[in-house]
């Protein structure tokens, strides 16, 4: 069989998250994986001279790359993160939308309406674990997704995000600054930026909490729940629902999907 490395790329609202799988006969192995800013308005030359930057820096060749899977939810990034295939390592990226098998029905009144990222992590969660399945992702957005025991998309739950919520008091309020979310000694707050941290970190997992007990009857009281994304390990030391944290679930799920369709 002829060696695989695999380029995964997961366009978000906020970050890019990519990563190079190193296949040894059919199993493929997270090797490296690195986190960009998405910047709309980059051009295809100025995001293949970082990408050639982040290769040189690990000690990887483009010209190793043999496939290139390719998840965004900013419509205007797919063209230039198509043309940087194209130019930079001379492949075609499989693109995830309409079309793709991905082995799950969609159960949504308008299944184009699903963002990519919620479709790969739930492939990838129910690959993994089984269902049903609650996947919450600390992105942008905070969102649940839910996934039947047969293996069905049954929809989710979309929240702003932790940062976009901090953004939001610090742009209205004249008094309120930024903050690190780190967990306070207390959770009543004796300074303003403790206040800030108890609210934000105590907030979203009692938040998570409550959610996944209001999912948990319309989807199954046996249902696992398990985090991913930026934050999803601090929220889920404060979270009773929270079961197990995936750093990597949607670059594995990116991985799985390839596989489904190749």
């Amino acid at each position: 069989m002829p060696k695989t490395t695999l380029l995964v790329v997961d366009v978000g609202n906020t970050n890019v998250s990519l990563g190079i799988f190193d296949y040894t006969e059919d199993q493929g192995k997270l090797s490296h994986h690195w986190r960009l800013s998405t910047h709309r308005e980059q051009t295809s030359d100025e995001l293949a001279i970082a990408l050639h930057s982040l290769f040189d820096h690990d000690g990887r060749e483009c010209g190793e790359v043999t496939d290139i899977i390719l998840s965004s939810v900013v419509p205007p990034m797919v063209p230039i993160w198509e043309r940087v295939s194209t130019k930079l390592f001379s492949i075609n990226a499989l693109v995830i939308g309409p079309g793709i098998r991905t082995g799950m029905p969609v159960r949504y009144e308008n299944p184009h309406e699903v963002g990519a990222d919620r479709i790969v992590n739930s492939v990838a969660a129910y690959e993994l674990f089984g269902g049903p399945i609650i996947v919450v992702d600390f992105g942008t957005a905070t969102t649940f997704d839910c996934i039947s025991r047969k293996g069905e998309y049954m929809g989710g739950v979309i929240a702003p995000g932790i940062h976009i919520s901090m953004e939001a008091l610090f742009e209205r309020t004249a008094k309120l600054h930024r903050v690190e979310i780190v967990r306070p000694r207390t959770v009543i707050g004796k300074t303003t930026t403790s206040a800030l941290q108890s609210g934000l970190l105590f907030g979203y997992a009692g938040m998570v909490d409550s959610m996944v007990e209001r999912i948990l009857p319309e989807l199954g009281e046996d249902a696992r729940t398990i985090a991913t994304g930026g934050m999803a390990r601090g929220i889920a030391q404060e979270s009773k629902a929270i079961e197990e944290v995936i750093p990597f679930l949607t670059l594995e799920g990116l991985r799985i999907l390839f596989e489904k369709n190749r």
